[in-house]
């Protein structure tokens, strides 16, 4: 087994780290310079950030910020949120970020992930899903963009199938339905999109215990595990986290 990444995730909003629970209800969770710095001492393998309010329009403003919190951490960082566009990837990338995440524009235009994955590498391209469970089809998940607030009728299991032959070198994968319940990530849908590529899968949405990262890696074969309300609000370190996995048998960076 190769070794598994925790992962940090930063969901910004008016340059404050927020948290919700199903993408709703937000509350205020810190500053995103202060809170990368620590992950980055803690020894997280790589931070995410996500302007959640950036989907419509580019701002200046991320790119600022995504500045001062890169001046503060040495670790792998991937930035996402209303990014449209090859250039404005290039802009992300040139002040500090390692990847790139995209949602909403990979959808509306696929032929992205292939002109980013040409020009920076494959391996700096995160393709973002947001995932929710269909009404109409057991075992099926529909994709979300805008945030979340907008639903799709393309197949979540198939588009990650898709994005990968266009280039994207990385899958984070949110469960809109477990996201902030704290009560675990969708392991159903983990597996069913880890199966269906061979790029490595990030599993958001869920996070309460230890035991869920454990549960994510094995039953939902995920290659790195996503968290917020855990870390943000004090549950546990990422120390803690890497303990209890490598007692469990799964290979983490120390």
């Amino acid at each position: 087994m190769l070794t598994k990444r925790i992962i940090p995730c930063l969901d910004v909003k008016d340059n404050r780290v927020v948290k919700g629970v199903q993408f709703v209800n937000l509350r205020d969770a810190g500053d995103p310079v202060e809170l990368g710095a620590r992950y980055s001492d803690e020894g997280a393998d790589e931070l995410v950030f996500l302007d959640i309010t950036a989907t419509i329009r580019f701002r200046r403003t991320l790119v600022e910020l995504v500045e001062r919190v890169a001046e503060n951490v040495f670790i792998p960082f991937t930035v996402g949120g209303g990014i449209q566009t090859v250039e404005q990837m290039d802009e992300i990338l040139r002040s500090g970020a390692d990847k790139v995440s995209i949602n909403t524009a990979a959808v509306d235009n696929p032929d992205i992930l292939t002109e980013a994955a040409r020009r920076f590498g494959s391996q700096c391209v995160v393709l973002a899903i947001d995932a929710r469970r269909s009404t109409t089809e057991a075992g099926k998940w529909q994709v979300c963009v805008k945030a979340g607030t907008e639903p799709t009728d393309i197949d979540v299991v198939q588009w990650a199938a898709r994005a990968e032959k266009l280039g994207a070198g990385e899958i984070l994968l949110t469960s809109m339905d477990a996201d902030g319940t704290k009560a675990g990530y969708d392991n159903e849908l983990n597996k069913a999109v880890s199966d269906a590529v061979n790029i490595p899968v990030i599993a958001s949405g869920g996070a309460g215990k230890l035991e869920h990262l454990y549960d994510a890696i094995v039953d939902g074969g995920a290659d790195a595990v996503l968290m917020a309300s855990i870390t943000h609000f004090g549950n546990y370190t990422i120390n803690q986290m890497k303990e209890y996995l490598r007692g469990r048998g799964i290979p983490v960076n120390l």
